[in-house]
C-alpha cells in the first residue's frame, strides 16, 4: 500500500481530521504531490476521542508510508475562539471559526517548513460545505507565500470511495464531527 515519493514533485501538506477522511483525498493527490499529513485538531473532544482518531491516523500514515506531523492539542485556544457559539447549528459560525483556526495553523506550518501547497481533507465530508472550507483556506494563506489548493473531495463519489477504503482497512469511524457541540 505504500506509495513512493518522487524527487521533483511539489511538496503538499495535507491537514487531516481523521483516518477515514484522509484516504480518498490522499489517493486522489498522491501521484502529483509528495504529501505529508498534518493532524491539528484541538476541536476534537473528549481527549480520549482525540487520541483514538490520532491513533488511527498514525496507523494509516505508517501503512501508506506517509510522514505525519502532529500539531499541538490546544483545546484552550479552540474554546476561546469557537466556544462563544455553543448553540450554533452544525455548519454555522462555530464551524467557520474552527476551519479558520486549523487551516491558518496548517498554512503557517507549511510556510515554515518549505511546502509548496497545503490542502485539507475536510471537504470530503457530505456534512461540510466545501465553499466555506475553501474560502477559509484561501484566507489562511492570504499574505503568506504558501498556496492553498481548493478542493471538494466529496465530488465524484469521494465520500463513498473514502468510506469503502475505510471499511476495507478496518478503520475506526466516529459518529460525530469532533467538537463537544457536535456530539448532540
Amino acid at each position: 500500500m505504500e506509495h513512493e515519493k518522487l524527487p521533483g514533485m511539489p511538496k503538499m501538506l495535507m491537514h487531516v481530521c481523521c483516518a477515514n477522511c484522509l484516504l480518498y483525498p490522499y489517493d486522489f493527490l498522491k501521484d502529483r504531490y509528495n504529501i505529508t499529513f498534518y493532524y491539528y485538531n484541538p476541536n476534537i473532544h473528549p481527549e480520549d476521542e482525540y487520541k483514538k482518531r490520532l491513533s488511527e491516523v498514525i496507523r494509516v500514515s505508517e501503512k501508506l508510508g506517509v510522514e505525519l506531523v502532529v500539531g499541538q492539542y490546544d483545546t484552550g485556544r479552540w474554546f476561546k475562539l469557537a466556544g462563544s457559539f455553543p448553540d450554533e447549528p452544525e455548519g454555522g459560525k462555530r464551524c467557520r471559526i474552527c476551519f479558520s483556526m486549523r487551516l491558518r495553523r496548517t498554512a503557517l506550518y507549511a510556510l515554515r517548513n518549505n511546502f509548496d501547497f497545503f490542502v485539507t481533507s475536510l471537504s470530503v465530508s457530505p456534512h461540510k460545505n466545501a465553499g466555506i472550507i475553501n474560502a477559509e483556506g484561501e484566507k489562511a494563506s492570504s499574505g503568506l507565500k504558501i498556496v492553498y489548493l481548493p478542493a471538494d473531495f466529496k465530488k465524484n463519489d469521494g465520500f463513498k470511495k473514502t468510506m469503502q477504503m475505510s471499511r476495507k482497512h478496518g478503520i475506526y469511524r466516529q459518529n460525530y464531527c469532533g467538537c463537544v457541540y457536535s456530539m448532540k
